[in-house]
């Protein structure tokens, strides 16, 4: 099966891009396409040369000419029509079986609509345990998707930082506990298992945390491995209601 029967595409208006496992499972990563519209209000141009973010990687990245037509299709319309090409997928596209392994099964734990946690629990989840794997590439942008998915600009920062001191809720913090006991790669016992369903979480959710944790556990060492660095799009997504973004960028009417 081609990537693109793995990994559909879409796009919503003014908000940005989503990516799901197929028609029937929808979207998850939304980026603000306001930050790559210029001033004039048409999209600004986008290439590999981006006056935003350069790709950093110790492996060498691949030219489109040289990779599978699935994995090119999926990349230009990406940076087309969401303004930026996050550099995951170009440092991941030195080997295209593993990028289309990689983000097959992102999308099984990212993207699924069942159970019973949140998109936003699913990006803290990311952001606590890729804080402790010391991971700068997954900290940055999903802390993003979780101020979007959230819409609480602070909270991703403090659990970044410490998420004990958080201003989370006791469900939250009883599932950032036991997502980084697997991170540390603890012993699991029933008492994590009680102590999170006295919470309301089911087994399926617990697999859920644990399998969020173990799968970036690889996304962090593999960004350790290739030096990847954060696009600088995403430090500000969901940081100021998009009313002020586009006032900040002359887009905003006069009242």
């Amino acid at each position: 099966m081609s990537l693109r029967g793995v990994l559909t595409l879409s796009l919503r208006s003014n908000v940005g891009l989503l990516y799901s496992l197929s028609p029937a499972s929808r979207a998850v990563v939304k980026t603000a396409a306001t930050h790559t519209r210029s001033s004039s209000g048409r999209r600004s141009e986008v290439s590999s040369s981006s006056r935003r973010s350069e790709v950093s990687s110790r492996y060498p990245v691949p030219n489109k000419k040289n990779l599978p037509f699935d994995i090119v299709e999926l990349m230009e319309e990406v940076e087309q029509k969401g303004g930026f090409l996050p550099n995951v997928f170009k440092v991941l596209a030195h080997r295209p079986a593993e990028f289309r392994a990689f983000f097959s099964y992102y999308n099984a734990l990212m993207n699924k609509e069942s159970g019973g946690l949140s998109k936003a629990d699913r990006e803290l989840i990311v952001v606590a345990t890729s804080a402790h794997n010391h991971c700068l590439y997954c900290v940055v942008s999903h802390s993003a998707l979780h101020r979007i998915y959230s819409k609480k600009p602070l909270l991703a920062d403090q659990v970044a930082v410490n998420y004990r001191v958080a201003e989370l809720s006791a469900r939250e913090k009883a599932m950032l506990d036991f997502a980084l006991t697997v991170c540390r790669s603890e012993t699991i016992t029933e008492e994590h298992l009680s102590s999170l369903e006295a919470h309301g979480f089911d087994r399926e959710d617990i697999w859920d945390i644990a399998a969020i944790a173990a799968f970036f556990a690889l996304s962090n060492r593999m960004a350790h491995l290739t030096n990847m660095r954060p696009n600088a799009e995403f430090y500000n997504m969901g940081r100021v209601p998009r009313d002020k973004e586009k006032a900040s960028d002359g887009h905003a009417k006069d009242e």
